[in-house]
């Protein structure tokens, strides 16, 4: 297993009603790092990564309102070996209670914060992992009630870069979060509780990115192949920077789209036609896919295709707002014989 825990703490927090205070129970200290451990979190890990909802920020300059010192001043405190592991985890658990007091919300669930290494980055890992009761019958019959950690429900999470944080502060997205949670003050109350605000917009990036991208390749008056294969090209890379959990660079996919010379490359293109793109950003995969793939929905018709068969394979009527499909896919082809052979014996 390739993901190594450092130091982990496990604490409990509840806050049962809205206008009530949050109740804060501290786990052990100095945890023992066992096999089972560390699966689990290589489990939320990987689970974590698979979340497409994120959003990225940085750590606020400004001191926080009415507070003594931050979740970035008990973090460095850690990490300059000025406290220890558990204080700073003790210390992070009060802060989130008093950030969960100021707000009228109802929250509960155990707050993991784990330092890990993985495939040769640094990981601070902070999340409130719900807790759900499940039902179990033995064998004489009898139910029993029992409580578990819902990870499939995890919302409230975020990941600090740790080699980026140190190595670049100035980078607006070393710190990750989910964002797919409804409501608005959820959200809210979490960035505080870490003292940061959102930098980067990775769906933004990723939007100007695919606009360059077709740019591009119009300058550079590619035939109709290369510029799907630039496409392809484009699509491809992001995958494996999504796979690897790397940030998308202009410079590195400047060397994998066509060219005919340096002076000609994506990256000196996107130079000088100033787009407002990061040299490094995270990026939204779900923006890319759409790059060589059209995709609606509507009134129960779903219709998806590669953007190479616009045109050919798929035509589109502007007039009569038709659209045509040639060459059906062999699966749909069965079903839809299934369906005129259904469809001619009800007439009988």
């Amino acid at each position: 297993m390739s993901l190594l825990i450092k130091n982990i703490a496990l604490h409990f927090i509840a806050k049962l009603d809205e206008s009530s205070e949050a109740n804060l129970q501290f786990g052990p200290e100095n945890i023992e790092v066992t096999e089972k451990l560390n699966s689990f979190i290589d489990v939320l890990h990987h689970l974590y990564n698979g979340k497409g909802s994120k959003a990225y920020a940085k750590f606020n300059t400004m001191p926080a309102e009415g507070e003594k010192v931050g979740f970035d001043e008990l973090l460095s405190r850690y990490l300059d070996d000025e406290q220890s592991f558990t204080q700073f985890s003790v210390d992070a658990a009060e802060r989130l209670k008093q950030e969960l007091d100021k707000y009228e919300l109802v929250e509960a669930g155990y707050l993991v914060i784990c330092h890990y290494e993985y495939m040769g980055g640094r990981f601070m890992f902070v999340a409130i992992i719900p807790v759900t009761e499940h039902y179990s019958v033995d064998g004489e019959l009898n139910i029993s009630a029992d409580k578990h950690l819902d990870t499939a429900k995890l919302q409230l999470a975020a990941r600090i870069d740790l080699f980026d944080y140190l190595q670049n502060s100035q980078n607006k997205s070393y710190i990750s979060f989910i964002k797919g949670r409804a409501g608005r003050k959820v959200a809210d109350f979490f960035l505080e509780f870490l003292h940061c605000e959102e930098g980067v917009d990775a769906k933004e990036q990723s939007l100007t990115l695919v606009q360059a991208v077709e740019d591009y390749v119009a300058t550079n008056q590619l035939n109709a192949e290369e510029k799907q294969n630039a496409r392809k090209e484009l699509l491809s890379y992001c995958k494996e920077q999504k796979e690897s959990g790397q940030e998308v660079s202009i410079k590195a996919l400047g060397d994998v789209l066509p060219s005919e010379s340096e002076e000609t490359d994506f990256y000196k293109f996107c130079q000088e036609q100033a787009y407002p793109l990061e040299e490094n950003f995270p990026h939204d995969q779900a923006v890319i896919n759409k790059v060589t793939k059209y995709s609606g929905y509507g009134n129960g018709i779903s219709v998806s295709f590669e953007r190479s068969h616009f045109g050919q394979d798929v035509v589109y009527n502007k007039a009569a707002d038709t659209l045509v499909i040639h060459k059906v896919p062999p699966n749909l082809k069965a079903q839809l014989l299934a369906l005129l052979e259904e469809n001619n014996s009800n007439a009988d």
